[in-house]
């Protein structure tokens, strides 16, 4: 019998997750016993200030991650759009479950989509992605940093803003994708790198827990989460920077698209790539390298020197 404990936040939305991986791995083993470690991490401290402000990377995870390395905890879940790129020695994501919607959804007063929202509408997000390319679209948008749990930001619609924008993942696990009015289609917006995509980490040298954790990889997500990641990890980005990349398959082939945009809306530089799905890391450090050469390299610089 191996008891596995699983480290997470402590968010609906996590405890929804830990409980999913939990209830995966009793599948794949009956003996499999559980108990989940929850733990506040410093993005979940700090709720008064946008994202982009607090800085630094590992915002969501460096405190799961110590849980994991100093031996409380045997695993540990992690939605992927929150995990740095470079991950602490001796420990790796080792699984993808399949992934879910990648899309952003939105929850409006007027019961419809962003179109039939009034002009200087508020929209309530925290996410420069988001912004970075609604701005370009929408410019008499008025944009609200709201920070919080699903349940939480939805509890500011009609008070203080006109719509709450949120990870269509996210509703969808917690059983609430009745609440949002529109699925963004991701030629409109196109999501965070790895959005709706769960990650498992775990220790490299524990073989018994590795060896059962890989049977929960889905392969066309990890393909495709490689290829998103290998992306962002050349542009030296995390999940507080407006940078944005969705890779799709057909049959052997992937489509990569990736975007760098500014805050401020007046320049969003966007470029696809296309080829083998067995080249896809290499692939998102090319298109990362076309993206800069293109022009995102000094608005980077100029965002990295901010944080």
């Amino acid at each position: 019998m191996t008891h596995i404990r699983i480290a997470t936040r402590r968010s609906p939305l996590a405890l929804w997750q830990a409980e999913y991986v939990s209830a995966e791995l009793q599948k794949l083993d009956p003996t499999v016993t559980t108990e989940l470690v929850k733990i506040v991490t410093k993005g979940d401290k700090i709720l008064d200030v946008p994202l982009a402000q607090v800085g630094g990377k590992g915002l969501f995870t460096k405190e799961i991650d110590e849980a994991l390395f100093d031996g409380r905890a045997d695993i540990a879940v992690h939605s992927m759009k929150d995990v740095p790129t470079e991950l602490p020695e001796g420990t790796a994501i080792r699984a993808h479950p399949k992934r879910e919607d990648p899309r952003d959804a939105i929850a409006t007063i007027t019961g419809g989509n962003m179109d039939t929202l009034p002009e200087g509408a508020k929209i309530g997000t925290s996410s420069l992605r988001r912004i970075a390319q609604l701005k370009s679209k929408y410019p008499s948008f008025e944009f609200v940093s709201i920070r919080g749990n699903i349940q939480t930001r939805l509890s500011k619609l009609g008070e203080e803003v006109d719509a709450v924008i949120l990870a269509a993942a996210g509703v969808c696990r917690m059983g609430m994708g009745d609440k949002m009015h529109q699925f963004i289609d991701t030629d409109l917006m196109l999501p965070a790198v790895a959005q709706g995509t769960l990650g498992i980490q775990t220790r490299d040298n524990d073989d018994v827990i590795n060896a059962l954790v890989d049977q929960m990889n889905d392969p066309e997500t990890v393909l495709r989460t490689k290829a998103e990641r290998a992306f962002l990890a050349r542009l030296e980005g995390g999940c507080q920077v407006p940078i944005a990349a969705f890779a799709t398959l057909d049959g052997e082939q992937l489509l990569l698209k990736g975007l760098v945009g500014d805050v401020n809306g007046e320049t969003v530089i966007a470029r696809e790539i296309e080829g083998l799905a067995i080249d896809g890391e290499a692939m998102g450090i090319a298109l990362a390298d076309e993206i800069l050469d293109a022009g995102a390299r000094p608005i980077l610089e100029a965002l990295y020197a901010e944080q």
